[in-house]
């Protein structure tokens, strides 16, 4: 996955709690077994009402998410942070998460930031008076910039490290690669060695 350091661009409003997964990504388009495709469901039972923010074409662009709390929270399913992600959303801003959705945004590059309820709900101000307005989210200094906004997030090393080298669980384990050739060749003979990968 691409490294995620700075992220910048404009925000879409959407101040509820406990946003579950199941109306990020409805259990309905579950079906695929491809892991793309998913951005065009984005919320689509909450898409038939036209009043809803996806549907104002003022915020068409914004690829930074501001919510309320307990983000993410229901099932495990990894579609909602694929759906999120492929509709155009880099970074998800709200005052908490739940803790499995957002270990999946991690997995994938999709930057979680979690700030105060009062930051929040001064972005979502912000982006409801002017669609346009601009935010900045540097992730190696943890720092939101956006108006009047200037706020410090909190973020676990380990999950920092991946997102700024963009590195999967797949590629944090290759930057082992020669510490786990070095024991498989030293494996005694009869024990199973993993084979090493082919094409």
């Amino acid at each position: 996955m691409d490294p995620v350091t700075v992220v910048s661009g404009t925000m879409v409003p959407l101040w509820q709690a406990d946003i579950d997964t199941d109306q990020i990504m409805p259990k309905q388009h579950l079906k695929r077994i491809e892991r793309t495709g998913f951005g065009e469901f984005l919320f689509d039972d909450w898409r038939e009402d036209r009043d809803f923010v996806l549907n104002d074409a003022r915020y068409a662009g914004g690829n930074v998410l501001v919510t309320g709390p307990n983000f993410g929270c229901g099932s495990s399913r990894e579609h909602a942070p694929w759906g999120l992600q492929q509709y155009g959303f880099d970074a998800i801003i709200a005052p908490s998460f739940a803790d499995i959705f957002k270990t999946n945004c991690a997995k994938i590059g999709l930057l979680t930031v979690p700030l105060e309820a009062s930051a929040c709900e001064e972005l979502v101000a912000m982006a409801l008076e002017d669609p346009a307005a601009p935010v900045r989210i540097d992730l190696p200094e943890q720092l939101v910039v956006a108006g009047r906004v200037l706020a410090r997030f909190d973020i676990d090393g380990h999950t920092k490290h991946m997102l700024v080298h963009g590195l999967d669980p797949i590629g944090l384990t290759l930057e082992h690669d020669d510490d786990i050739q070095a024991f498989e060749a030293a494996r005694p003979p009869f024990m199973p060695t993993t084979p090493a990968p082919t094409g």
